[in-house]
């Protein structure tokens, strides 16, 4: 006899959603329809927010005082089960705003029920987002500031260590080790800047705009505001639930900071080159190779240049997200958190690992002070003293320096040891004062102009860095 086909079972997850749907979805669709698997990070956010918001609920005589009680003390035993490791998740109830309602109504029965008066799950996202967002900004700014001090530690110790300054990657001009470190400390020092000021615009609380038009209860907007840190409620319902500009903000923040974690990272895999041999960094932040015995690779630097793709994919791809999409909430906004989270976990990672690389980096002055020289890098300091001691036009000094320098290269030796013969059958009025600008320590002292390279120059940036970190 054959078995009569089962009947479908209302799942958990519909028994939610208050029965539209008379059988679950299939597995394909709770697959791409969950959550859960990336959004339970903000488990702490959704708690937070769901006892400050029962609180107001309390307040405003929207919930009695039992209720709120009974809900407090579930949300705190939900919040210790997911700290202990000991919660259970499911991907059937699809999020965390789900999981933690399942749960509390387990643990307290139909009280549990109230809690979700007067909020949608679209605030309740647009907040939990907020909230760990803005953490995250404030930690970016502390590491950011912990890599400032380390690079003001070592430039301090170099102010005066002579290196050359590249531009096309040919050698230029000479500067200090010290000044080339500070320019590092510039850059993330407008990073951290740029945190603390998206800090200041994000900080408005979205909850109680409901699923996109308020609510006519009489809910405390400012009291739940107040009570979560921020500076006030968002002023507009559609805006509250539908922007994501914040989370767009920290990637581009977080985009061009690694990117200047990048360019640090790449000049360091140039430095440990035997071809530079600038600085040494030691086993610590290299590795060997499987096949060469001689080889100590910069891999921690290189992947930090490389992680920084990650970072920008990140941006670009939650600005792909919400190109399109009109007023207000769409589910597509679900995507959001991968980008954010993978871009907050590879910033965190690359900056600590930059700070123990500069932290344990050993420059070699001679390394640096002998590639100073090469390639007549003290040209300009001749051109100037022609121009300050002779009275001659610029653009005629830089012609007769290029005249000199050819003599130089004729002759296969540097500016300072050109001897003054040669010198004054270019320019019969040149003396012996001229070599005083010609040695490349000569050339770093005289950049004494604010922001050069002169090692007292070099000494004043980071007093005043110093003075701010």
């Amino acid at each position: 006899m054959a078995k009569e086909p089962s009947k479908p079972q209302k799942s958990k997850a519909n028994l939610m959603w208050g029965g539209r749907f008379s059988a679950s979805p299939d597995a394909l669709m709770e697959a791409i329809n969950e959550s859960i698997s990336v959004d339970q990070r903000l488990a702490a956010e959704d708690i937070r927010g769901s006892l400050v918001h029962s609180d107001m609920l309390a307040a405003t005589g929207i919930i009695n005082a039992e209720d709120r009680d009974a809900i407090h003390e579930g949300l705190k035993a939900v919040r210790a089960e997911i700290e202990s490791g000991g919660f259970a998740f499911s991907r059937a109830l699809e999020d965390i705003h789900m999981n933690v309602e399942a749960r509390l109504a387990e643990l307290i029965g139909p009280r549990a029920g109230r809690l979700h008066t007067a909020r949608s799950r679209n605030d309740q996202v647009a907040l939990d987002v907020r909230l760990w967002v803005r953490a995250a900004h404030e930690r970016l700014a502390l590491q950011i500031t912990g890599l400032m001090k380390a690079l003001v530690d070592q430039a301090a110790r170099h102010a005066a260590t002579v290196m050359p300054g590249f531009t096309h990657l040919q050698s230029a001009q000479p500067v200090t080790f010290g000044h080339h470190l500070m320019a590092y400390v510039e850059m993330l020092g407008r990073d951290r800047s740029r945190a603390r000021d998206s800090l200041a615009r994000l900080n408005e609380c979205p909850l109680g705009a409901g699923a996109l038009a308020g609510t006519s209860f009489p809910i405390d907007r400012h009291a739940t505001a107040k009570a979560l840190g921020f500076d006030g409620p968002t002023r507009n319902s559609l805006d509250s639930v539908s922007d994501r500009d914040f989370a767009l903000e920290f990637l581009a923040i977080a985009a061009i900071c690694a990117t200047h974690l990048s360019r640090l990272a790449e000049e360091i895999v140039l430095w440990v080159t035997p071809q530079f041999g600038f600085v040494r960094l030691s086993d610590r932040w290299t590795t060997g190779s499987s096949i060469m015995p001689q080889k100590r690779n910069p891999d921690a630097a290189e992947l930090v240049r490389g992680k920084t793709g990650r970072v920008i994919g990140a941006l670009v791809g939650l600005l792909t997200l919400m190109k399109g999409l009109p007023l207000t909430y769409a589910k597509d906004m679900q995507e959001d958190k991968q980008q954010i989270f993978d871009a907050a976990d590879t910033m965190e990672l690359s900056l600590a690992a930059m700070t123990g690389m500069i932290t344990d980096l050993t420059a070699v002055p001679e390394r640096m002070a002998a590639a100073a020289g090469v390639g007549f890098a003290t040209a300009t300091d001749l051109a100037d003293w022609l121009v300050r001691s002779l009275g001659i036009p610029f653009r005629d000094a830089h012609h007769l320096t290029g005249r000199l320098v050819a003599e130089a290269e004729r002759r296969k030796c540097g500016l300072e040891d050109l001897p003054l013969e040669a010198m004054r059958s270019v320019e019969p009025r040149i003396t012996k004062a001229v070599y005083d600008v010609l040695g490349v320590e000569n050339s770093v002292r005289s950049r004494v102009s604010f922001g050069g390279t002169a090692p007292e120059r070099v000494a004043e940036q980071v007093a005043w860095w110093r003075a701010r970190l």
